[in-house]
């Protein structure tokens, strides 16, 4: 039988897994001193932060409610940026950290035993890979890198030097989306037929068209480009927009559609799509960007079928739901968000009541708590670097589809698009010189 998305062979799995568990015992002080969950007076975990921005903030304020965790290192190439992460460091009354510019910097130093990567997308891969190679567990935010082929390397890089990776989607840890999950994975609601995740976000407005110009004073822009083609800089390409540019990001495919594929993922069997594809085209916003502000994409799987559909500018989505997920089943159907959920029967059936669930909360402190204790324990995370390569996986296919045109046709076990050169190189990503990812499959 084949594994989805051929993350591993059973047997090499089993394996790795063994050895993960086995890697506690000769972790060190950290590991030695303390229980999952409870510090001790010898258990700090020293934090290094490559990536300051809106998400790298958000992030390092939630590690530092546990008082557990010290930031010994920021990296940023923004020194706007790094302030900010001070500024969250002195709030919380803790030692100011060092800063750096260079992320390679951060992983050099043996004082640094995990790492949070909160880069944008096309800085995800390298970092991530080297932190595992230098020894450091890492929390990286999603998507898991910007290209399938990159995912599999930080898969790799995890695997071979047995390390903690989580991938930075907090609704996983969601309380009540748990619950959800576990009622469509029951059998309650019946058959699964069908999925929909959505997001019609009335908050994005169009970003305009601002020139080309020099980029700002105390930002390395060459650094920031690293890997990904040398461009001039415009405002637009830099900090949260980079995200609808394909040089760094995928979109609100790779953006909103990995927290809510993740979702429904939660509640469905592990299984690769089959098929693959995707319609849009920029309907309401009139600006540079590159990626669509309206998406709808079909996905095919040996058991269900699934939809994704965003739109940016609009507000009024499915349901009367800004955004969320639905499983539809013979019994009924389960409506989800961060409000909670709702159980709706089906009409000529009784076997389901009527019911709503409210929300369990922010789950992002959760997230960041299962990290922790995982570092400690050496058990996989809650949403470990296998489930979140599938996850990003899924998304980019709905993107690849989209850039080609196609419906694409998925090989998981070899990982390539069967039949369609155009949409299979898309699959990688060539490297700007000098820089290079190690375990990269496709050069």
């Amino acid at each position: 039988m084949k594994t989805p998305m051929n993350l591993l062979p059973r047997r090499q799995f089993i394996r790795n897994t063994a050895l993960l568990a086995g890697s506690a015992a000769f972790a060190g002080p950290l590991i030695r001193s303390v229980r999952a969950g409870e510090p001790g007076p010898n258990s700090k975990v020293r934090l290094g932060v490559i990536g300051c921005g809106g998400m790298g903030q958000g992030d390092l304020d939630c590690f530092l409610e546990n008082p557990e965790v010290d930031c010994v290192v920021i990296a940023d190439l923004d020194d706007s940026m790094t302030a900010k992460g001070l500024a969250i460091c002195e709030k919380k009354e803790r030692k100011r950290p060092d800063t750096v510019k260079d992320f390679r910097r951060v992983l050099d130093r043996k004082d640094v035993d995990i790492v949070l990567i909160a880069t944008p997308d096309h800085w995800h891969a390298i970092p991530t890979v080297m932190a595992c190679q230098a020894g450091k567990d890492v929390y990286v935010e999603k998507p898991l890198a910007k290209t399938i082929d990159e995912g599999r390397a930080m898969l790799t890089a995890a695997q071979r030097h047995n390390r903690i990776v989580q991938m930075g989607s907090q609704w996983r840890s969601c309380q009540h989306m748990i619950e959800a999950a576990e009622f469509v994975k029951s059998g309650k609601l019946g058959k699964l037929a069908m999925a929909r995740g959505w997001a019609y976000l009335d908050w994005l407005p169009s970003v305009g068209k601002p020139a080309d110009c020099p980029p700002p004073a105390g930002i390395d822009y060459d650094m920031w480009l690293g890997p990904a083609p040398k461009h001039a800089f415009n405002p637009n390409r830099y900090h949260f927009n980079f995200r609808w540019f394909w040089d760094y990001a995928g979109g609100l495919m790779t953006d909103w559609g990995v927290h809510l594929l993740n979702m429904i993922f939660m509640g469905t069997p592990l299984e690769a799509p089959k098929s693959v594809v995707s319609s849009g085209g920029k309907y309401v916003l009139d600006d540079n960007s590159e990626t669509p502000d309206s998406q709808v994409t079909t996905y095919e799987f040996p058991s269900y079928m699934l939809v994704w559909e965003h739109k940016a500018g609009l507000g009024v989505g499915i349901n009367n739901h800004p955004w969320g997920v639905a499983w539809y089943g013979s019994e009924g159907t389960i409506i989800m968000n961060d409000a909670g959920w709702e159980v709706i029967p089906e009409k000529r059936k009784a076997n389901l009541e009527p019911k709503k669930h409210r929300s369990s909360g922010n789950p992002r402190p959760a997230h960041v708590r299962n990290f922790l204790d995982c570092v400690k324990s050496r058990e996989q995370p809650r949403l470990n670097l296998e489930r979140g390569h599938h996850v990003s996986t899924v998304a980019h296919l709905g993107n690849i589809a989209y850039r080609t045109g196609s419906k694409i046709t998925w090989d998981a076990e070899r990982e390539k698009v069967v039949g369609n050169k155009d949409a299979d190189r898309l699959v990688s990503v060539e490297y700007r010189k000098p820089w290079k990812l190690d375990y990269m499959r496709r050069r």
